[in-house]
């Protein structure tokens, strides 16, 4: 068991240092462009930062491990609320700009309430089978395309862009992009490869290993990047990553891979997708308590309370 765990490692150090390079370049390129910081944080930097699922994910759908691309998304979507919101929330009482509140999480909300309606054909179909189909796929990335029109409209009723990001040249830019990308690229496939031996030798599931090592490696660049930008007070960069992978995570993520090849859906994960939706309502209930649009410290700490929670039942579950 131990070359996989090491090469687990590795590929993870691999893909956030690639994410991180692309994050950072697309990041300048973007902002020598004109780009807005919140729409920073809800297209280049989410998608930058999602990058590790979607390699994950295409690689975990070329494997035909179905388990692993699906719990690696709800896991991570888990992990960016409970974990990596409610560590930047115990740094810091986060201020949440009405635009998230009212239209962000709630979008977020949809997206993985579709996942839960396409993928359970069985329960609401009444047939013999459960997967996420290529038309569910098409479907999804659909309303991929609608985030991306609303991002649009938000750039041009923003205030003007401050200096929160990194200015590099075009040929650094680019090179970072370029390096982030293989960074990422060769990460991802030496994650995936050995995370399924590692599942075979020590008889666990692999939605388990989607769930957990999966989802929370992938999660890292998320979570660097929202702590990062919450000690400097980048608020907008902070929520409008976590919310914005949410909804690239969804949308286009599994949207894209069951396009690829349709997924059979396991009906075991929709506790996880329960706990998803959950996790969702609370920070949009949090918006509403003490503190209007504001996540505060004691409910940080309460986000990272259950996440612990939750990823010890996962293990006792097995």
């Amino acid at each position: 068991m131990f070359l996989p765990i090491l090469f687990i490692v590795i590929g993870l150090v691999i893909l956030i240092f690639g994410a991180e390079g692309l994050v950072r370049g697309a990041a300048s390129g973007a902002k020598k462009l004109g780009i807005k910081p919140l729409v920073v944080g809800l297209t280049v930097v989410a998608f930058g930062t999602s990058a590790p699922e979607l390699i994950v994910n295409l690689f975990s759908a070329a494997r035909g491990s179905a388990d692993i691309a699906i719990g690696n998304i709800v896991g991570s979507n888990i992990a960016n609320i409970l974990l990596i919101l409610g560590v930047c929330g115990a740094i810091r009482a986060l201020k949440v700009g009405s635009n998230t509140v009212w239209k962000e999480i709630p979008l977020a909300l949809l997206a993985i309430l579709l996942v839960f309606v396409m993928g359970n054909d069985a329960l609401l179909d009444k047939v013999d089978f459960n997967i996420l189909s290529r038309t569910d796929g098409l479907a999804l990335m659909g309303f991929f395309v609608i985030f991306l029109y609303y991002t649009y409209g938000l750039a041009k009723s923003e205030p003007g862009a401050k200096d929160e990001i990194s200015d590099y040249s075009w040929p650094i830019s680019i090179g970072l992009t370029v390096a982030g990308l293989v960074g990422l690229f060769l990460g991802g496939k030496l994650l995936v490869d050995n995370a399924i031996i590692l599942a075979r030798i020590a008889g666990m599931s692999e939605a388990l290993i989607g769930l957990t090592i999966v989802a929370i490696g992938t999660s890292l660049p998320e979570l660097a990047t929202s702590v990062i930008a919450t000690i400097h007070g980048h608020d907008d960069i902070a929520i409008g990553n976590v919310v914005g992978s949410n909804i690239f995570n969804t949308f286009w993520i599994l949207g894209l891979t069951s396009t690829i090849l349709s997924l059979p859906f396991t009906p075991a994960v929709n506790f996880d997708i329960g706990v998803n939706i959950i996790a969702t309502l609370l920070l949009f209930a949090f918006m509403f308590i003490h503190s209007k649009q504001r996540l505060n410290r004691w409910q940080g700490f309460m986000f990272v309370g259950f996440y612990v929670v939750y990823v010890g039942f996962l293990i006792y579950r097995g």
